[in-house]
């Protein structure tokens, strides 16, 4: 289904942090079946059976992934991105996506959420992508089943960034997603923002 190749593309990262690797190698995943290619962090494994069209994660910060999303090409009939409305649209719609997902049935647990940017350019194949940033903040309760409210301490479960690159295709609208604990995003940022910049969907043959 797809075809993975190697491109020698390094990159610094500065800091000093345990998880952060000192330089990162690159390698290209390029999908001819459904389409689209992109960069990803060569010590990435690739995890069988996710509920996604692809998916990698770092072997370590296991909170750090990517993901690829592929809407159906009987239902859908996109024709350029720009069909989601502004890329502000489509960063609302990105991020009641996340939200709807990430929905929990447990008590006490409260999320917050914003959108940190929102952006559209036209990359070297001439396609316009859009390019969505978004926060979500988990807080829980450390005894949701406590009675008086001073037994339930609220405290915060985890910090994450969310990218989203939107290509359109085929008819079709392309996601790639990036999750990655916002501590980790301040040390591994360019290289996240390469892995981003690299997301090309491609059309297919007939």
């Amino acid at each position: 289904m797809a075809l993975i190749l190697s491109s020698c593309i390094f990159s610094q990262i500065e800091g000093n942090a345990a998880f952060a690797q000192q330089s990162v190698e690159f390698r290209e995943f390029i999908d001819t079946f459904d389409g689209y290619s992109f960069n990803y962090p060569k010590n990435w494994i690739q995890v069988r059976g996710a509920n996604a069209d692809i998916f990698f994660r770092d072997p370590f910060v296991l909170d750090e992934n990517l993901s690829v999303e592929v809407s159906s090409p009987s239902s859908s009939s996109y024709k350029s991105v720009e069909d989601l409305g502004p890329p502000e649209e489509a960063g609302q719609k990105v991020l009641r996506q996340y939200l709807t997902e990430f929905m929990s049935t447990r008590l006490g647990v409260r999320r917050e959420s914003s959108i940190l940017s929102t952006s559209s350019r036209i990359a070297d194949d001439g396609k316009m992508y859009y390019q969505i940033e978004v926060n979500i903040k988990s807080y829980a309760s450390n005894n949701e089943l406590a009675v008086m409210p001073q037994d339930r301490v609220v405290r915060k479960e985890w910090d994450r960034r969310y990218l989203s690159v939107l290509g359109v295709e085929n008819n079709q609208l392309y996601e790639l997603r990036l999750q990655v604990p916002e501590n980790v995003f301040v040390e591994e940022e360019n290289d996240l923002r390469r892995v981003m910049d690299s997301f090309r969907v491609n059309k297919l043959s007939a």
